[in-house]
């Protein structure tokens, strides 16, 4: 397969000759994944052309990939009758989230084109919180009654399976509706088609609440290794299913509001390039302004300690490389334990061995470090202080000791408390533990200074 770009000249080149046999089977042959950056460069009227050569079935699976702006674009071409076809092969959850994400006007537009019977559904699945298992959840399932026989699950499955998000997992319900066993495809296909359901069939399954956090039902999939997770109600009757695309989604949603919390700036669901000037700064500023109020505490300490800068300037020089160093100490532990946390590696109940670890691990880089930094103040500063080389030696190197312990300190605890308190993890990262760090550090530095060199 060719590259986009090269896609994109050749679709042009083709609709400008009006080759439109030729384009149709090229047009088959490229992923529906592929199709939102072959849009990109492309002109309206061309995406048209191209959406409308693809067969109903692609259609509804490039639809469902494409952002959301081209595909306010293409509805508003659409006739009703285009549209209606485009909505009756979405998956349900698809359609849900092109609701959410459309303006009223075209909303009304769809809903107009939706059978009575998906309304409701559709309505159902929208009054379902936000971040709930019940919000990304599709009603498509396959679903079988434990004493029919192999044979006739298949012959269920090549009657419904079309309409369905996925085959690889078929459930197994009673008379009223609970969920009682899961059969896998696979096994289906390896065993007798005279056995019944019923003997081939996993009981109680894993499952999910519809009310369960989005972002604990992704992380199951991990854990289980399923392509589909059941989601029953609160009396084990199944309602629907979440699919593994749909778990990646809510997983790099998830990453991505962790890196910009641990960015120090407020969550924002929009793209980079969609997102305005004026809201990237009012997403930013608070906790700029948080942080550089935070500083001047550093600041206060430094100007406390101008005695000690008289009298040895030198001491100046080394402000920077502590302060970034305990900063980059504390990051590099609360990544760890955010990431721990995250995965479900670390839980609250290990802070103490997390203390230990991470106090074992300040000791030996630091006192590392604080060899190192020693060997350079010999060789850089020996011959400008001869008598105080050794104390402006031990008062650096023992600043480097203390502040890497108390960084790996800071950043493997503040993550861990966080998540006691019911916050995000992510909100205790590198920007607000350097601040922290940075003003314990020069504090460190001066007391030592102090202590050591008598000044």
């Amino acid at each position: 397969m060719e590259n986009i770009e090269e896609l994109q000249e050749k679709i042009q080149e083709l609709i400008q000759e009006k080759k439109i046999n030729e384009l149709h089977s090229m047009l088959d042959e490229i992923n529906s994944a592929d199709f939102p950056s072959l849009f990109e460069e492309l002109k309206q009227d061309e995406i048209v052309i191209i959406y409308r050569l693809l067969s109903k079935e692609k259609a509804a699976e490039v639809f469902a990939e494409l952002d959301s702006d081209v595909q306010k674009k293409l509805i508003n071409v659409f006739t009703d009758k285009e549209l209606k076809t485009v909505v009756n092969e979405l998956f349900m959850d698809d359609t849900v989230d092109l609701i959410e994400e459309m303006p009223a006007s075209v909303v009304k537009r769809i809903l107009k084109n939706i059978g009575v019977k998906d309304r409701k559904v559709i309505n159902e699945l929208l009054n379902y919180p936000e971040d709930s298992a019940g919000s990304i959840m599709t009603t498509e399932f396959v679903e079988f009654k434990e004493n029919i026989t192999i044979q006739e699950g298949f012959d269920i499955i090549k009657k419904t399976g079309i309409k369905k998000e996925t085959v690889y997992h078929c459930y197994v319900l009673d008379k009223s509706r609970k969920l009682i066993g899961l059969v896998d495809i696979k096994e289906m296909l390896i065993s007798d088609r005279d056995l019944k359901i019923s003997e081939i069939m996993e009981e109680n399954p894993i499952s999910v609440l519809t009310s369960d956090d989005k972002e604990d039902v992704a992380k199951k999939f991990d854990k289980y290794n399923y392509m589909a997770l059941p989601v029953v109600d609160t009396e084990n009757r199944l309602v629907g299913i979440v699919t593994i695309d749909d778990a990646i989604d809510v997983i790099q949603e998830e990453n991505t509001e962790d890196f910009e919390k641990m960015a120090a700036m407020i969550p924002n669901e929009e793209t980079y390039f969609k997102t305005g000037v004026f809201t990237h700064a009012k997403n930013r500023i608070l906790w700029l302004l948080v942080l550089m109020i935070s500083s001047t505490f550093t600041g206060a300490i430094i100007e406390k300690y101008q005695s000690a800068f008289a009298a040895i300037p030198v001491l100046v020089a080394f402000i920077p490389m502590i302060m970034g160093t305990g900063g980059n100490c504390g990051s590099q532990s609360s990544t760890l334990v955010i990431r721990g946390l995250a995965l479900d590696e670390i839980k609250i109940s290990d802070i103490f061995k997390v203390i230990w670890k991470e106090l074992r691990v300040a000791i030996v880089v630091g006192t590392i470090l604080a060899i190192v930094t020693a060997i350079r103040i010999y060789f850089q500063y020996g011959s400008s202080y001869q008598g105080e080389i050794l104390h402006l030696s031990m008062v650096v190197g023992l600043t480097l000791i203390l502040t890497a312990i108390l960084a790996k300190l800071v950043g493997g605890i503040l993550p861990m408390i966080a998540k006691t308190l019911k916050l995000d993890p992510a909100i205790m990262a590198a920007p607000i533990i350097s601040t922290i760090v940075d003003m314990c550090s020069i504090l460190i530095f001066f007391k030592c200074a102090v202590m050591i060199m008598g000044i």
